[in-house]
């Protein structure tokens, strides 16, 4: 197995640092927004754009831009998986919309865009201050 990680003793999951995690991150483009809504939780899938310490999200008006509005923190997962290995990385932060317009062009020029084509004209900058993330390795299931 050829794994992107070594993974010390044949441990089928390893924590991963945050350069690391950092770098997983920076190299997809979909992930899950979730935060405290008014009333519930609330869970997203978003296509995203990373420049460390930032990630970056494109949407339209609801819950996902209030959250920005009023600076909410949220936290972010991403995971992949191939058929031998998967890894998850979680990325918490503060949301907040970018206003600034040159920001906000400099982002969609980046390559931001929506999964649909719909209008989602708002960027949404999430300040990262904690990324955590783990790899695994799959395998048959052990038995006692």
């Amino acid at each position: 197995m050829n794994l992107m990680f070594p993974h010390p003793d044949q441990e089928p999951v390893l924590v991963l640092d945050d350069e690391r995690s950092w770098k997983l991150l920076t190299h997809t483009r979909h992930a899950r927004v979730a935060f405290q809504g008014d009333d519930r939780l609330e869970i997203f899938p978003v296509n995203i754009l990373t420049e460390q310490p930032v990630v970056y999200f494109r949407t339209a008006p609801g819950s996902k831009l209030t959250a920005a509005e009023v600076g909410l923190p949220v936290v972010l997962e991403a995971d992949g998986m191939l058929p031998d290995q998967g890894w998850s990385v979680v990325a918490r932060g503060l949301a907040r919309e970018l206003t600034d317009e040159e920001d906000i062009r400099r982002v969609r020029r980046l390559g931001l865009t929506p999964w649909v084509p719909t209008f989602k004209d708002h960027v949404v900058a999430v300040e990262v201050t904690e990324i955590s993330g783990r790899h695994f390795a799959f395998g048959p299931h052990p038995e006692r």
